[in-house]
């Protein structure tokens, strides 16, 4: 397979290194995103290369900005912690061993303003790219780069039988899907992958679908810069 741009140049970004600081950003705000856009707590678990170098390589400031919601080129990635400061954002950073998984990996757990918890692991893998593994202790491999359609359901037959024939009915196609189910409260949560982005009723639609109980899509994270740029 022939290189892209992205992958010969590189992401567009704040230095100094695309793995440890437009990947790192990239995770952060994947984080940020799956976790609802509500975090006003994170414990940072770092793993391996970015335990031993995330003070020199500016991945500590990177891994807050996308907590905040920022992207790898935005110019406030150096100011992340004042901006932390002011957005009422608590933070810690917690060297460790995840395990066996890549050197550059980062687990968040992140509480949210309401007291809910989430849990996402990933790791940058070389020229700003990532993968999300883990969420909420679900294994999964998302790397941002395609939409991410997230579903809380009832766990009875027929849901997701309906979501797939309503993505089929929209030509939409599912890159991957992964399922966890919830014996306490007889309740699923779907991820779902999908190659092509969608039109905007698409979540109004599946929430018509009965038994569903939350619905959500990720959008994938953008790589260039605004346009006054």
């Amino acid at each position: 397979m022939p290189n892209s741009i992205f992958d010969i140049m590189g992401p567009i970004m704040i230095g100094p290194s695309s793995s440890h600081t437009a990947g790192a950003a990239r995770l952060g705000k994947m984080a940020y995103k799956l976790s609802g856009g509500d975090v006003a707590q994170a414990d940072i678990y770092l793993h391996g290369s970015f335990a031993a170098t995330y003070r020199g390589h500016g991945t500590d400031k990177a891994l807050v900005a996308g907590l905040l919601n920022l992207s790898p080129w935005d110019e406030r990635l150096r100011d992340a912690f004042s901006l932390a400061e002011e957005r009422g954002l608590s933070y810690r950073f917690i060297p460790t061993d995840l395990g066996d998984v890549h050197p550059n990996t980062v687990r968040f757990v992140i509480t949210g303003h309401n007291g809910d918890q989430s849990e996402i692991m990933g790791s940058s893998i070389g020229g700003g790219q990532v993968v999300v593994s883990e969420i909420d202790g679900l294994r999964v491999r998302f790397t941002g780069e395609r939409p991410i359609l997230i579903t809380r359901h009832a766990d009875t037959p027929g849901v997701i039988s309906a979501i797939a024939t309503l993505l089929y009915e929209r030509n939409i196609n599912i890159g991957n899907m992964t399922v966890n189910r919830s014996r306490q409260d007889h309740a699923a949560s779907m991820y779902i992958e999908i190659d092509s982005l969608c039109q905007e009723d698409l979540t109004s639609r599946i929430r018509q679908i009965p038994g569903i109980l939350r619905v959500k899509l990720l959008l994938p994270i953008e790589e260039r810069l605004p346009a006054q740029f």
